[in-house]
């Protein structure tokens, strides 16, 4: 009997949850191009002063991924969105959105950073060819913390794209990349 109005509140929580998500209103479009480059621009100004290392990363980089503020929220569904700007030799060349949606053990609210470091031609081919480029799906993606990038040098940088999270405010269980889509948008002017 127990276990079956756990189950049932279980179901109510997952369809109130997908109610809520399916009647929110999506964004009506991208923010401003120059309201991405800079939020972008400070948000990689930062990060190099918390994480040298990720500066000289950049220097061999074929193109940076800046994803300035993301925002992620959720009750067992979550969902998260942000944009950001695709930067080669420190021009801006695209803007792009990410969005994911998970289901599992999750609650809370929160906003957080990520840059992705592409290394290759082949992963920047990848994310310009694809229609939407799932990261854990095509190019491997490390995921730095600030000990494992301290390590990192130009001779042993040798995976495709390489991804740092930063500026993590508010609380949620669970952060991560895996799943993210990652799609080319047309920012508002």
């Amino acid at each position: 009997m127990m276990l079956g109005l756990k189950r049932i509140s279980q179901s109510l929580a997952f369809a109130a949850t997908l109610a809520l998500l399916a009647g929110a209103p999506a964004p009506a479009e991208a923010a401003s191009a120059a309201a991405i480059d800079r939020d972008a621009s400070a948000a990689l100004a930062k990060l190099y002063q918390e994480v040298p290392t990720a500066r000289n990363l950049a220097k061999q980089a074929k193109a940076v991924l800046i994803f300035p503020s993301v925002v992620k929220g959720g009750f067992i569904v979550g969902g998260q969105y942000g944009d950001g700007v695709l930067r080669k030799r420190g021009k801006t060349v695209g803007y792009y959105s990410t969005t994911a949606v998970s289901y599992g053990l999750q609650a809370g609210a929160q906003s957080f950073g990520y840059v992705l470091f592409f290394m290759s031609n082949a992963s920047l081919k990848y994310l310009d060819k694809s229609e939407g480029w799932e990261i854990g799906v095509g190019p491997s993606v490390v995921v730095l913390d600030e000990g494992m990038a301290k390590s990192l040098t130009t001779t042993t940088a040798r995976d495709d794209v390489y991804a740092f999270i930063f500026g993590q405010t508010g609380l949620m269980a669970g952060l991560g990349l895996q799943g993210s889509k990652i799609t080319k948008i047309q920012p508002g002017r």
